[in-house]
């Protein structure tokens, strides 16, 4: 017999090796228990639609940059895909869109495909708000000036935020007159933004917006024709040189940028997608901001009208967690977040898509569950390994809603990075394994160009809730398999059937609206909340649903969470197999239009509900 004890370490660094490989996969079910799983879902794809003015002589794969980033032109061009979806003519369904195609950098407004056409497809111009050192990133439909009606807010790369203000009548170009959204910015202040959320900040009864910017704000990015040498991250994993945080209070003239008591570093974090929620119950809304290269940051919100005041909230790490699991502690790449109460204990959850490719960098994707403690303030675990929500791929835009009504939310994730033929994984792992010194300058970056790929065929994940607990990526059986470089996800009830449709806008390649179709007998809640004379959309609002099965589950009107997609300002409750007749609790929260705060108990039947928020109710 060979004696084995020469090989016996080697013998056992293999078992470890495979043993550990074993415990990193992602728990895994059958195919049937995957159809069965699925069962309950059924998307119909629709094409987002293009103008025909555009030819293909206009459409362009890659932008122009700054001269010293010409060598990564193709990653300075990985965003500015986006959708968002609201009631923008005022019908009563959340059925048109705005939609950003960075192939034309057209800004688009439309009827939702498949619905009915109510006005003509619609192309907004900004006029000489703009040049071709600039380029649309996202937009926010939302009610600018409380008028009543939807503006579309566009935010870009290379100036601030512009305002096409709604004036009554048909929608047309002419009915969107755009604006600066803070009067007297010097021309020279270029900010890079990818996320945009709106929000009653300091709790004077106005919605205000905080926009947060990436590269840092003066830069040249997108200047073909400019000089000099462009700053990138001064580290991999603790970059605070980006863009500024803006906080834009609403003004009768408009809006003001406002100061805080926050720190250089996390002003300046590099930020690409933001969301805003009051996870302690004061109605003042919280901040988390997800930010690449650097530590994510929630923010708990104790401003008062008129001065802006945060503190940073970061969990305590304990023997057996990881550093990088530990709230506000990471050094990963966040690109997408989103709150929802995924365990239904009324408190907010947060989901946040991170980079999580196999072969590539295998970060986690983050789901910070809360728990009970003592105090209004929930407490963090990351559980995103426990419930299988860790890994999907390059991650960017990140959703929690219930799409086939059952009361378990869903997870959806826009994935991928660069689509080419020549796989870049290896320069970009050398990258990520060099001097954090040479990063700030792209010659000592490797190349990305046109052609080159990083995750550029992998499929958007689609996470549902099986039996033992856990979730599972169904996105081959419910029609999501395409392989696709998204970036934005927008959520609406488009036509008022009481499920979720989606849409997905895709960088630098036709996008896609999806129809739910479910065939089910499960009901829903969705709510449509509005406040004061005007009957202002009540952003920020929370309803708390009490289940018949004591379950409490809580809910926002979403002023604008993630990164290029905007989700529709109604509340939506899955209700699973209920009676038609069921009384359904539901606790409103809001701060009206002075300010004050307001709490009170109704009782709703399953459906779509109009409700005016106010009438007989006192302030506390």
């Amino acid at each position: 017999m060979p004696n084995l004890k020469p090989q016996a370490a080697r013998i056992l660094a293999v078992i470890l090796v495979i043993a550990t490989w074993a415990l990193a996969q992602p728990n895994r079910i059958s195919a049937s228990a995957k159809a069965d799983l699925a069962s309950g879902f059924n998307f119909t794809k629709l094409p987002m639609p293009e103008p025909s003015e555009y030819t293909n002589s206009k459409v362009k794969m890659v932008r122009q940059v700054h001269p010293s980033l010409k060598r990564i032109s193709a990653w300075i061009s990985a965003t500015g895909a986006s959708i968002a979806l609201n009631d923008i003519d005022g019908d009563g369904l959340d059925n048109d869109y705005c939609f950003i195609d960075p192939r034309t950098d057209a800004i688009l407004v439309g009827c939702v495909p498949g619905t009915k056409e109510r006005y003509p497809l619609t192309v907004l111009n900004p006029g000489k708000l703009v040049d071709a050192t600039m380029a649309p990133m996202g937009s926010l439909i939302c009610d600018l000036n409380e008028d009543g009606l939807k503006d579309i807010l566009v935010y870009c790369w290379g100036r601030p935020p512009i305002a096409f203000l709604r004036k009554e009548g048909a929608i047309t170009k002419a009915a969107f007159v755009p604006t600066e959204i803070v009067a007297g910015l010097p021309t020279e202040n270029r900010w890079f933004t990818c996320a945009v959320s709106q929000a009653d900040l300091d709790g004077d009864g106005h919605k205000d917006l905080l926009v947060c910017n990436y590269f840092k704000d003066g830069s040249r990015i997108l200047d073909a024709k400019a000089t000099g040498q462009e700053e990138l991250h001064d580290s991999k994993s603790k970059s605070y040189n980006g863009g500024h945080k803006h906080f834009l209070l609403w003004d009768k003239k408009g809006f003001r940028e406002a100061k805080t008591n926050l720190s250089e570093d996390i002003l300046r974090g590099w930020t690409v997608a933001s969301a805003v929620a009051d996870i302690n119950g004061d109605v003042l809304p919280e901040i988390y901001l997800a930010n690449d290269l650097g530590p994510d940051r929630l923010l708990l919100n104790q401003s008062k009208p008129g001065t802006l005041n945060f503190s940073l909230v970061e969990g305590k790490r304990d023997f057996s967690t990881p550093a990088s699991s530990v709230l506000g502690r990471d050094s990963y790449k966040g690109m997408g977040v989103d709150f929802g109460d995924l365990n239904a204990d009324g408190k907010f959850d947060i989901y946040v898509s991170n980079i999580a490719a196999e072969y590539g960098f295998m970060e986690s994707h983050f789901l910070w569950l809360s728990s009970p403690q003592p105090g209004t303030l929930p407490k963090y675990k990351q559980a995103s390994e426990d419930l299988n929500l860790s890994r999907s791929g390059w991650a960017w835009d990140a959703r929690l809603a219930d799409f086939n009504n059952d009361g378990q939310l869903e997870a959806l994730q826009a994935t991928g990075f660069l689509k080419g033929k020549t796989n870049r994984w290896p320069e970009l792992q050398a990258l990520g394994t060099g001097n954090d010194q040479m990063m700030h300058d792209a010659r000592n970056w490797p190349s990305f160009k046109p052609g080159d790929d990083i995750n550029g065929h992998e499929a958007n994940a689609f996470f549902a809730k099986a039996q033992d607990g856990r979730y599972y990526n169904i996105n081959r059986e419910v029609g999501l398999f395409e392989p696709t470089v998204s970036r934005g996800i927008a959520i609406a009830d488009v036509d008022g059937d009481g499920d979720l449709d989606f849409a997905i806008a895709n960088q630098f390649e036709p996008s896609s609206f999806y129809r739910n179709d479910a065939k089910n007998k499960n009901e829903s809640l969705s709510l449509h909340l509005t406040e004061g004379p005007k009957n202002l959309t009540a952003v920020g609002a929370i309803a708390k649903l009490h289940y018949p099965d004591g379950r409490i589950a809580v809910a926002q009107v979403d002023g604008g969470s993630g990164h290029s997609g905007k989700r529709s300002s109604e509340i939506h409750f899955g209700l699973g197999a209920i009676d038609r007749v069921s009384s359904l609790p539901v606790d409103l929260m809001w701060r009206d239009s002075n300010g004050r705060t307001h709490e009170e108990r109704r009782v709703f039947s399953p459906g779509r509900h109009d409700v005016h928020l106010g009438s007989e109710v006192k302030g506390n």
